[in-house]
């Protein structure tokens, strides 16, 4: 079966009892099936470990690391949006500019996207943002914005559908005020299955052609090294440091010291769902039509559906040391009689459904101001922008 709009309007109606999407897919490594992948680490150099259930004919739950979890897919899946914005996802878009700030090193953003927003519609770069010299979220765009809940999603749908999608949660403006939640209809993860080891360390040593060692007092700024001192010398800002911090010498990287190792796994596997349910809650509110509704969700099911095939319909690198391929995918729609396999196609199919429930929204008059447009230029408020200048300050030379 091959979806169209139709069918997405019937599968996320108000009445109706189908369940939703998912896609199982089997990723191998560029190096090929058993090959190592790099997990995210977290904390004290850890993995995210589990032990979960392959099949319910198993005798016994099988250890598992999650490679990247559902957080980290969801903003994957935003990245994937903001890169084919202009060609194929017209998703709304804020930008807010950093470019005056001239003291920001070579390595830091000069804006930052509303598709990168850690927390979307929620989020403190949102909150202290400017918009035509005004605050933000004193304009009414920005107060319809951060007064938006699922069930009253209009400015959402016009300017962060995403949110929709991977969820939110309204927790930076203060107990007393809005603490809005909505939680996430698109579930995606990348899990190792059999992990051949789960504490192996890559040691390694950073060797220094000429072996400088010295009992000479080191004096060095850590937040700019560009001069260092040594023999009593001291530079401004400076403490007592080791040569090697300052990038000379030999320095080994055993034990606690040395990175979490990549994993050789027995399979690697990709699970996404789209829940239907959660998206019943999704409603444009008072004064809007039951079909209103429906082509809000058909069209966020298509949003989901693209992102989706953007990101990872073809070989992608979560991090270094962690490149994969899809090997074979199974799309299933969860229906009320039966579950049905689906082709999504590649992304002209996809992007073509998109395109069709984006018309169709625009024809039933589902807000959608921000689609197809300019992305809106916002800039930092003076305290955004003193925080910005005390963590990177003007560093001279």
């Amino acid at each position: 079966m091959q979806l169209d709009l139709q069918r997405l309007l019937s599968g996320v109606a108000t009445d109706s009892f189908d369940d939703g999407i998912r896609i199982d897919t089997e990723l191998e490594p560029l190096a090929g099936a058993g090959g190592s992948v790099k997990p995210a680490v977290y904390e004290g150099g850890k993995y995210q470990e589990d032990r979960r259930w392959a099949s319910p004919e198993d005798s016994q739950a099988t250890p598992v690391i999650v490679i990247d979890n559902v957080p980290s897919q969801a903003n994957r899946l935003e990245a994937a949006l903001k890169q084919h914005r202009d060609a194929s996802a017209p998703v709304p878009e804020f930008l807010l500019d950093l470019s005056e700030l001239s003291n920001l090193p070579a390595h830091l953003p000069r804006e930052l996207s509303s598709l990168e927003f850690p927390h979307r519609n929620a989020d403190a770069y949102l909150r202290d943002a400017r918009l035509g010299g005004v605050d933000f979220i004193r304009t009414d765009l920005g107060q319809s914005i951060f007064g938006a809940t699922a069930q009253t999603c209009g400015p959402l749908m016009a300017w962060f559908p995403q949110a929709l999608l991977y969820g939110f949660w309204q927790s930076h403006l203060g107990k007393k005020r809005q603490n809005t939640k909505h939680a996430r209809a698109w579930v995606s993860e990348i899990v190792g299955w059999q992990p051949g080891a789960t504490e192996t360390r890559t040691f390694g040593l950073k060797g220094d052609a000429l072996n400088l060692n010295t009992d000479e007092q080191i004096s060095s700024n850590a937040a700019d090294r560009l001069d260092w001192g040594i023999g009593g010398q001291r530079v401004e800002g400076g403490k007592k440091d080791k040569l090697s911090e300052t990038g000379h010498g030999q320095v080994p990287f055993m034990g606690a010291d040395a990175a979490a190792a990549a994993v050789s796994f027995a399979r690697v596997t990709q699970r996404a769902t789209l829940s239907f349910a959660q998206l019943r809650r999704v409603s444009l509110g008072a004064g809007h039509s039951d079909a209103q509704d429906e082509s809000a969700r058909a069209l966020l099911v298509a949003l989901g559906l693209h992102a989706h095939i953007l990101a990872f319909g073809r070989g992608f690198a979560l991090r270094s040391g962690a490149e994969l391929r899809p090997k074979e995918t199974r799309t299933e729609w969860l229906g009320a009689d039966g579950d049905e396999r689906v082709d999504l196609g590649g992304p002209e199919t996809t992007g073509t459904l998109l395109r069709e429930a984006l018309e169709h929204a625009k024809a039933t008059g589902v807000p959608l101001d921000g689609w197809s447009a300019p992305a809106v230029v916002l800039t930092p408020k003076e305290n955004l922008r003193k925080a910005i200048r005390s963590t990177w300050p003007d560093l001279d030379g």
